[in-house]
């Protein structure tokens, strides 16, 4: 007679394959293990530095005179134009006269009086003088009549000169070119009432022009008087060679840069107010060794510019800051952090992280053409350090 089990052992023995089917169920299968990525590198060497500074200046007269009339009045006409040439003599503008030529006709009355005063003064001492002759009258009466007629005299004198000034002054309310050349403002403007020496014309004089442009206060001690440049006119599209004349002693008030002068040729100048792009040879790099980098390689870590470098014996990545000088085209000029020989990743470092291993990726070629991996890594330059250098002022 067979012994059937006890219905607390079938329990049992239920619950334990539940138990077993419940855990299987919620174990998690094995996660799959990321692919390594392939990154493209370059090796870090020098270059040469191949942007200049170039900066933004203006064709301008070494002479401009700002032109006003003597006198206070009010302007009546305005001949000058902008842009207008003109020549020495010619009139620029004229104020209403008629006030100052009443006052020279006053003087002309005064001047007439005072030569009335004097030829009686005169008359009198010439008649006292023959009375004196003949012992008619005192020695002090007749030096009486000739103070009289020195005082006179003097009287005359003065209104001579009063009249000459008046006549000055209406001559004044005409404002003439003291200089030929070509009016570059107008500062007033008929029917406006002026004082004397206010401004109405200004006239940039004939002769040399020079390039005026600024440099900030880090660049201008190395521009000398007498030192090189090299002017580009904009619109002409020619180069032409100067010299510094004059470097500012004070920073403009308002952009805190120093005003530097270029003298050129007279015969190849360029128009007045022409724009131009003066390379200062003081201030060139062209040619200096440096390290570059495509910006396609910078990451920010925290508040600085790092790359990353790759570790050829373990193919692990490692976070390398550097500083950043300057930028030459579209790459920047490393001025430290790197060494020669690094390999540093060219593109894709925002999706790398520290430690993570990588391949050389390596570009498709026909089997023919197919090198190591090593033909990938691109030669950047030789030599370790870079000049620290700043951004092109244009």
């Amino acid at each position: 007679m067979s012994h059937l089990p006890s219905s607390s052992s079938f329990r049992l023995a239920l619950g334990l394959i539940s138990a077993a089917v419940v855990l299987a169920a919620c174990s998690r299968p094995e996660p799959a293990q990321e692919p390594i990525r392939a990154v493209r590198v370059l090796t870090v060497g020098a270059e040469s530095f191949q942007s200049g500074y170039e900066f933004a200046g203006e064709v301008r007269p070494r002479v401009e005179s700002r032109l006003g009339f003597r006198v206070a009045g009010k302007i009546v006409r305005r001949q000058a134009e902008l842009g207008q040439r003109v020549k020495a003599g010619q009139v620029l503008a004229q104020l209403d006269p008629q006030d100052y030529k009443l006052a020279a006709d006053a003087a002309r009355a005064q001047l007439n009086a005072a030569a009335t005063n004097r030829d009686l003064a005169a008359g009198d001492y010439k008649r006292y003088a023959a009375l004196k002759d003949q012992n008619f009258i005192s020695g002090a009466e007749l030096e009486r009549r000739e103070t009289t007629l020195k005082a006179a005299q003097a009287q005359l004198e003065q209104a001579q000169a009063q009249l000459s000034s008046q006549g000055n002054q209406a001559a004044y309310t005409t404002l003439v070119a003291d200089v030929s050349g070509i009016v570059t403002a107008i500062e007033a403007e008929p029917g406006q009432v002026v004082t004397a020496g206010t401004p109405v014309v200004r006239i940039a004089q004939d002769g040399p022009r020079d390039v005026v442009f600024s440099v900030p206060e880090d660049k201008v001690a190395a521009v000398k008087p007498g030192s090189d440049v090299s002017v580009r006119v904009w619109a002409e599209n020619r180069t032409l060679t100067g010299k510094v004349r004059e470097v500012s002693a004070s920073a403009d008030p308002v952009t805190r840069t120093y005003p530097i002068k270029v003298s050129l040729d007279p015969a190849t100048q360029p128009a007045l107010g022409a724009t131009v792009y003066v390379s200062a040879q003081a201030l060139s790099h062209v040619g200096t060794q440096v390290i570059k980098l495509p910006t396609s390689a910078l990451k920010q870590d925290g508040r600085s510019t790092a790359v990353w470098v790759l570790d050829k014996a373990t193919m692990t990545l490692k976070s390398q800051p550097v500083q950043i000088a300057t930028a030459d085209g579209n790459e920047a000029v490393v001025a430290g952090g790197l060494l020669p020989g690094m390999l540093v990743v060219s593109a894709g470092v925002h999706v790398l992280s520290p430690g993570q291993k990588v391949t050389i990726y390596q570009e498709k070629v026909p089997q023919a053409g197919a090198g190591t991996a090593e033909g990938a890594i691109k030669p950047v330059a030789n030599t370790a350090h870079a000049a620290t250098l700043t951004p092109t002022v244009k």
